[in-house]
């Protein structure tokens, strides 16, 4: 079972400090960007605040597409992206540094109902596309396919259509901002399928084994699961206070050997290949 952080008891233990007259003039910066970052970036700045009392990291979600705007406009400190900033139009990457804190794998998710639990990579991309629309045609039950996408701009959108539908676009369809509102919407919507990162999965939902490889943590480590991308932190110019302090914390063995793999994240240093941002491959 993942441990769970909630920030409950620090926020009341900080509000009893502020009563006191212990903490004076609080000190805080923002993390805004990607959804499938949210989890581990908020259970880091709890753990971090917990020890650095007037210290706060305000964590936000709304897409890599919006995290890597803002902290390229000044808006935030920290852009929270799946995506390398190269890949994302409009951005000028050569204005942001880039710290790789993890690595998330993504997964095709469906309701429980539709009697599928493996697909081909091939069949994936022509549901995704509008080619097949009921589940019957991939072994399922007589039922119609029912798509939910990201938005335009996530991260997420990106790595699953970049890994699954080869770069083509997925058909229009019902999109929603939220990972853990389109892991709800699939739940109980008969028919549904998206996808998620691993860490927003749960028993509410089955996810699909492609060509037979199961979406394991283990399995992205040596790319047998394609369907994964490194977690961006992104800076303009090199990170100076606490923006540098937090970074090297993102780093640091409590975050990196605790936090990211009991969330379901994947420390980079497990990694046994590394991937450009062309999709290149490489051993380690």
């Amino acid at each position: 079972m993942k441990k769970m952080y909630k920030g409950a008891v620090l926020i009341a233990l900080t509000l009893v400090m502020v009563s006191c007259g212990k903490v004076d003039n609080g000190e805080s910066i923002n993390a805004v960007g990607s959804s499938a970052m949210q989890p581990l970036v908020e259970a880091a700045s709890e753990q971090y605040s917990s020890t650095n009392l007037g210290k706060f990291i305000n964590v936000q979600g709304g897409g890599s597409g919006t995290g890597l705007s803002q902290v390229q406009s000044g808006a935030v400190e920290i852009g929270n992206s799946d995506l390398f900033a190269e890949e994302k139009k409009g951005i000028e990457s050569d204005q942001l540094v880039d710290h790789q804190v993890a690595v998330v794998g993504l997964t095709p998710i469906v309701n429980k109902n539709v009697g599928v639990k493996d697909i081909k990579k091939e069949d994936l991309k022509k549901i995704f596309t509008g080619k097949i629309t009921n589940w019957k045609e991939v072994g399922g039950k007589d039922q119609k396919i029912v798509l939910l996408n990201r938005a335009s701009g996530s991260g997420s959108r990106h790595t699953f259509e970049q890994w699954v539908l080869d770069g083509e676009e997925s058909k229009n369809s019902q999109e929603q901002e939220s990972t853990g509102m389109v892991r709800q919407i699939v739940s109980t919507t008969p028919g549904a399928i998206s996808y998620v990162a691993f860490s927003y999965v749960t028993e509410d939902v089955q996810t699909l084994t492609i060509d037979g490889v199961k979406p394991t943590e283990e399995n992205v480590m040596k790319n047998d699961w394609f369907v994964w991308s490194y977690e961006h932190m992104y800076t303009k110019g090199e990170a100076k206070g606490l923006t540098k302090d937090f970074l090297d914390y993102m780093l640091s063995d409590t975050v990196q050997n605790e936090i990211v793999p009991q969330l379901g994240y994947i420390p980079v240093s497990k990694m046994a290949v590394t991937r450009d941002v062309e999709g290149n491959i490489k051993s380690n």
